[in-house]
């Protein structure tokens, strides 16, 4: 649930913050005073798509935050799985920073994210419903979520689902078995060559690395003889001066003869005895290394000619031996599956028979239930419609045949007729802009129990009504408020005062000019502010007649 918005230089808003709890909430004000604006902060803060213009006109860069608690356990698994997690109290901050160059940033609790997580952290927490969504409730695309969502249908769409990916896949593997057999026969042969290159290598895994190591070997012999040639002299000496092994080894018996006088020496001499053996020995190794310098040219002709191989494959079949081999290996098996194409479609063939059956089957199953909650669906929505100032509507979910898709056989499409005697047709064609509007209201009331998204908020939700059936969607908008199944938080941008009377919280946005700047401010209203607010909404002017019809409105709802 959204419980603090902060909003800092987005358009005319140059600074606000909103507390939000529980129940019903409107925002009214004149007139381009900014209500939508407000709405625009929370799209954005929820990685929807947002232009730079929303940068307030002289700022570097726009900021808006939102803090959220009681997070579903589908929120808290998807920040689980996405390396978040909500802090210690439960709660989750969302912000996001938008310059005027059109670069930003998004944070989840502090943490840097992508506006992709966001996006689908978002939509888990918010609904937003404007005209937007209610131009795609003119799609019938878009019918068949509604259905399988009121249905709780997710665990048959999920079988179908992996049905119908089963069944693309083996098509997808028969109709690569089925290319024809000139290209068939061009795709071995060059899959034949390129195995026998590769064969005729005879590479080793990692043998590049070995190699690389004897041709640094053979490219620095020289440096490496000089430094064990005077390493030589060092440890064994020359004609004039005795080097440090024949040193060591002399001052051990002098150490030995002064030891026979003080005790306290024997084990210094020891201890050089050991070092003398040791200075010998490494002397040893340094001269068996020293003739172990002598190699053969051929030798290091060798080594560059198999790295210069190894090279040329690696131009062509991936860098390094590993996958080189691995490229080889994946030859051979398209190539045994080239060569038993006859086998492998036979095989494949009755694999997709049976793909195709269990497709159909899952296809009819959920077919089945969608028919089985479209009729629920249907008489639930013309009774909210019906609720809604819409007495003579009839709502029928029609479902016909589809092709096979991604979400299932069935073409679902809702119809509706507004008026008695008149028979049903698609929405698009007959619905006005005020029915979209109780249409959309009325499936969301019907939803609300099946979505596990707790904010819902409604942008201008009243166009095109008035009268009787405005004040029937300020009732339905404080029943979706305070469900008794769960809390739910209602946010509604609105004009009319017999919505906004309705509300348990009502913010006012006030837009005034300061210095030939334009600010708005956003003002939580108490009991006196909000007769002000609905007598200007119901007249225009704060007249007594105005104030004592929003006094009763206010009164009404006690």
């Amino acid at each position: 649930m959204l419980v603090d918005l902060h909003i800092e230089n987005v358009a005319v808003i140059e600074k606000a913050d909103i507390s939000l709890k529980a129940g019903f909430h409107v925002l009214t004000g004149e007139t381009g005073a900014g209500k939508s604006i407000v709405i625009d902060a929370i799209n954005a803060v929820l990685g929807e798509r947002i232009s730079r213009a929303l940068v307030r006109t002289g700022k570097e860069q726009a900021y808006v935050t939102a803090l959220f608690d009681e997070l579903s356990d589908r929120v808290v698994s998807f920040l689980n799985e996405n390396g978040y997690a909500p802090e210690e109290d439960g709660t989750l901050l969302i912000s996001r920073q938008i310059t005027s160059e059109g670069k930003g940033a998004a944070r989840i609790n502090g943490r840097p994210a992508s506006v992709s997580v966001i996006r689908q952290l978002g939509r888990m927490l918010v609904n937003i419903h404007g005209q937007h969504e209610n131009q795609n409730l003119l799609s019938p695309e878009t019918h068949v979520t509604y259905l399988d969502k009121i249905g709780h249908l997710e665990e048959q769409h999920r079988a179908y689902y992996a049905s119908y990916r089963e069944y693309c896949r083996i098509h997808k593997l028969l109709k690569a078995c089925n290319q024809d057999e000139e290209t068939k026969n061009r795709r071995a042969d060059l899959l034949r060559f390129q195995i026998g290159e590769i064969e005729d290598a005879a590479l080793q895994a990692d043998e590049e690395f070995v190699l690389q190591e004897k041709r640094d070997f053979f490219r620095n012999s020289e440096k490496i003889a000089d430094s064990l040639t005077r390493a030589t002299a060092q440890l064994c000496g020359d004609d004039e001066e005795a080097g440090a092994a024949s040193a060591a080894e002399n001052a051990a018996r002098e150490l030995t003869v002064a030891g026979t006088y003080d005790k306290q020496l024997a084990g210094l001499s020891a201890r050089m005895d050991e070092l003398a053996l040791e200075l010998r020995a490494v002397s040893q190794e340094v001269r068996l290394a020293c003739e172990r310098l002598d190699w053969d040219a051929s030798e290091r002709d060798r080594v560059e000619e198999r790295i210069d191989l190894i090279n040329r494959l690696s131009s062509k079949y991936g860098k390094g031996t590993a996958a080189i081999l691995e490229y080889c290996q994946k030859a051979q098996d398209e190539l045994s599956a080239i060569v038993h194409a006859a086998e492998r479609q036979a095989e494949l063939e009755e694999q997709l028979g049976r793909a195709e059956e269990q497709l159909v089957a899952d296809a009819a199953a959920l077919t089945a239930a969608r028919k089985e909650a479209a009729v629920r669906f249907a008489a639930q929505v013309a009774e909210e419609l019906r609720f809604l100032d819409m007495p003579r509507v009839q709502f029928e979910v029609s479902i016909t045949p589809d092709t096979l898709n991604a979400t299932g056989g069935d073409n679902v499409e809702f119809l509706l007729s507004a008026n008695a005697g008149e028979p049903v047709k698609p929405l698009a064609k007959i619905a006005s802009g005020g029915e979209l509007s109780r249409i959309m209201l009325a499936i969301k009331s019907v939803m609300a129990d099946a979505d596990d998204v707790d904010t819902l908020v409604f942008d201008e939700i009243d166009v095109g009504i008035s009268g009787r059936a405005a004040q029937k969607v300020g009732t339905k908008l404080r029943e979706i408020a305070q469900l008794s199944t769960k809390r739910c938080q209602v946010v509604c941008v609105t004009h009319l005062a017999q919505i906004a009377a309705q509300a348990h919280h009502h913010f006012l946005i006030n837009k005034s000019v300061v210095d030939d700047r334009t600010y708005t401010q956003v003002l939580s209203l108490d009991r006196e502010a909000r007769e002000q607010e609905l007598a200007r909404i119901i007249g225009g002017a704060i007249t007594p007649t105005n104030l004592q019809a929003a006094r009763e409105m206010l009164e009404s709802q006690n």
